[in-house]
């Protein structure tokens, strides 16, 4: 019987909503969940290894994979480009293993342009007083700061209409619960089993 091939599911939501937290213990939780590893213009850091943190790239090489299109979405940061390879997702989901990117909104709604038969998860706050909240507990942004990432947040909320599920993250126990919920519910979709389950009432 014709494998079933895994899932790309895309988790994005506004700075300060938790994606990270919700992604690593999503992760501790379903070892089927393979995390993304992106490609990276930046030098290691101690301890990274190239293809578990990072693919390590030259600037040269990853504007090659831009150029050749092997990208499913890439920016520039502080100088060096992240993106993510459309063959190393591709590979992945082709052995059966799911694979979670962790992408900010703008980076997902290209993913979704690319991939759109990937699962796309919006993660919100139970309200904007806890999102700013939250931003203010990290004790790294100035108060110019915090404001525009609110200003940033309620535009990147409004885009949740282009999203396949929406999960609040009020407790990240009961947020990674609905993801996973989502992940079994899509493995279950008609239309990504009904080319296995044929081959059931194919006439030899």
């Amino acid at each position: 019987m014709k494998k079933e091939k895994g899932l790309l599911i895309v988790l994005s939501g506004p700075a300060g909503v938790g994606k990270g937290t919700v992604c690593g213990a999503l992760r501790q939780e379903d070892t089927n969940i393979q995390y993304s590893v992106s490609a990276t213009t930046r030098n290691p850091r101690e301890g990274e290894v190239d293809g578990v943190n990072y693919f390590f790239r030259s600037r040269d090489e990853f504007e090659n994979m831009i150029v050749n299109d092997q990208l499913l979405e890439w920016a520039e940061y502080v100088g060096n480009y992240y993106g993510t390879p459309i063959d190393y997702v591709k590979e992945t989901i082709n052995k059966g293993t799911d694979i979670i990117l962790e992408i900010e909104v703008q980076g997902a709604l290209k993913v979704k342009e690319r991939f759109p038969e990937g699962v796309f998860i919006f993660l919100m706050p139970p309200s904007l007083a806890e999102l700013r909240s939250r931003i203010v507990g990290r004790g790294t942004e100035t108060e110019d700061i915090i404001n525009k990432r609110m200003t940033v947040a309620k535009e990147e909320i409004d885009m949740m209409k282009k999203y396949d599920y929406v999960v609040e993250n009020d407790q990240v126990d009961l947020a990674v619960d609905r993801i996973k919920a989502i992940v079994t519910a899509e493995h279950c979709k008609r239309e990504r089993l009904i080319e296995k389950y044929k081959q059931l009432v194919e006439v030899e």
